[in-house]
């Protein structure tokens, strides 16, 4: 199979697909992409009549040329079938006048599911081709990631997977998925400092040669389950074409109409999976990038600098407090022309002084495409009431942020019909969601779930009301500069006890 996907950073580094997928992240810290993405193109006519699964299907046929369709085939059915609490995977809902694109009906209740239940499926498949090889998943999480990775890669056939998530940086309903977790491959530990202090030092492992040719001696690589994984990005593509059949099904839009997608996100792979069904053909006026008080994409859609040398804030929207959004440098990429020199120039940049400023022509066209928006927590906090008293839905303090930026975006255009991007349970985060609806604090986490279903009518996950049972199973607290130590103790107890 020929090697499609190349570095960001340097077009020498090349992979087929399936190997992109295990290897997950290039030698010098570049993110692998299709080179040719632009020239594709979805059936989107035939696509209007397909499920879920069969348009999972036609979009990884279509980027991983290298799997057949029956492994195709193999890997949804392994992924999505009896495992989301809608049939419809991700449905769309209409409340009042609002489509919201429900991402978080998977088992861990969040946007990550629908990635992370077919990476460990490709993952599998890809590692048949290296049969004495054994795949040791690292991830950085500021929340949801780390349990749907491992809720994904739990008890998979010689991989094993290690979560680093910030102490005191994730909601505590996030961190109880994630420390609960079984299985004999998982491990999750946590780090004293903040969300970038993790991702940066899993990417600094990464790029570690000696670390990883100590570990290639023992049989032991290492990949990535975060979306800088082209395996874990590719299926989040899905599901803004089945937002958009919905949207023609339901007759809000006719097929060909273009629409507007607003998406909460802090490390930018949400939005850049939407980007990438845009590449190939998506009818999409403007990708509306929402952001909290670390609103550093908010500044770099207003001028162009991207900088993150400044306060970091820890919000009620724990999941968005990123300052460092890896797969903003996948977008740079594709509208510098694909210039992989000038790409590796900008993350040396962003290395050496935390900042870099974008060619003109280069933000010109991101604004042709994006635009972005911001709100603090006590804006949030009235989002979700107003929007519960308006119409009587719960939403999550992302999705309430995205709620706000929209409806100040559709200030300046009303002609597109928006998607609104809700990417997880507010059972996830229901102390500060309770707090906002009824103006009152429960300290017990559990009680505030169950009282947040009396109230709001709105029905508490299964698996988040079960948490209050589980024992805890990790308990690791490291410093962030063990990491990288840590990762090869790790591998060694998974593999060789």
């Amino acid at each position: 199979m020929e090697k499609i996907y190349t570095s960001t950073r340097n077009k020498a580094l090349a992979r087929t697909p399936k190997e992109a997928v295990v290897k997950g992240i290039a030698e010098d810290g570049g993110l692998f992409v299709y080179d040719a993405l632009d020239t594709l193109r979805l059936p989107l006519q035939d696509m209007m009549q397909m499920t879920y699964e069969q348009m999972a299907e036609t979009v990884l046929q279509l980027l991983l040329p290298d799997f057949t369709e029956e492994e195709v085939k193999d890997c949804v059915e392994n992924a999505y079938k009896g495992k989301f609490r809608d049939e419809h995977i991700t449905p769309l809902h209409k409340a009042g006048n609002t489509n919201i694109l429900e991402l978080f009906h998977g088992p861990t209740c969040a946007f990550k599911d629908v990635g992370l239940r077919m990476l460990p499926q490709l993952m599998s498949k890809s590692l048949q081709q290296q049969p004495d090889e054994h795949v040791m998943i690292l991830t950085a999480t500021s929340g949801d990631t780390g349990k749907a990775a491992l809720e994904g890669f739990l008890d998979v056939p010689r991989t094993g997977i290690t979560v680093f998530y910030p102490d005191e940086g994730v909601s505590n309903i996030q961190r109880l998925q994630m420390v609960t977790t079984k299985g004999s491959n998982t491990c999750v530990c946590a780090i004293r400092g903040n969300f970038d202090d993790a991702q940066s030092n899993v990417k600094r492992i990464f790029q570690n040669a000696q670390l990883s040719a100590r570990l290639k001696e023992k049989g032991i690589t290492l990949s990535s389950a975060n979306s800088i994984n082209i395996g874990r990005l590719i299926p989040q593509v899905v599901y803004y074409v089945y937002a958009y059949k919905d949207m023609v099904r339901t007759k809000e839009i006719t097929f060909g109409e273009k629409v507007n997608f607003c998406v909460p996100t802090g490390n930018y792979g949400n939005v850049l999976a939407g980007y990438y069904a845009k590449l190939m053909g998506l009818p999409v006026n403007k990708f509306i990038v929402a952001s909290n008080s670390n609103n550093v994409l908010f500044d770099f859609l207003k001028d162009g600098v991207y900088d993150r040398n400044r306060p970091f804030y820890k919000t009620i929207s724990p999941s968005m407090d990123i300052l460092i959004s890896s797969n903003l440098e996948r977008l740079l990429y594709y509208k510098s022309g694909k210039d992989a020199d000038y790409i590796a120039q900008l993350m040396n940049e962003l290395e050496a002084t935390g900042r870099y400023q974008v060619r003109e022509d280069i933000f010109t066209s991101v604004r042709e495409d994006f635009a972005g928006g911001y709100c603090d927590d006590e804006a949030c906090a009235q989002s979700m009431r107003e929007f519960y008293e308006q119409s009587g839905y719960v939403m999550d303090p992302h999705t309430a942020i995205a709620y706000k930026v929209m409806k100040d975006y559709e200030k300046e255009d009303s002609m597109h019909k928006c998607v609104l991007l809700s990417t997880a349970s507010p059972y996830k985060f229901a102390p500060a969601v309770y707090e906002a609806l009824f103006n009152e604090t429960i300290p017990d986490e559990f009680a505030c779930m169950e009282m947040l279903q009396q109230k709001s009518g709105s029905a508490m996950p299964k698996p988040l009301a079960e948490l209050a049972k589980m024992d805890i199973l990790h308990s690791h607290l490291i410093d962030k500069n063990d990491m990288s130590s840590f990762v090869e103790t790790i591998g060694e107890e998974i593999f060789h006890d």
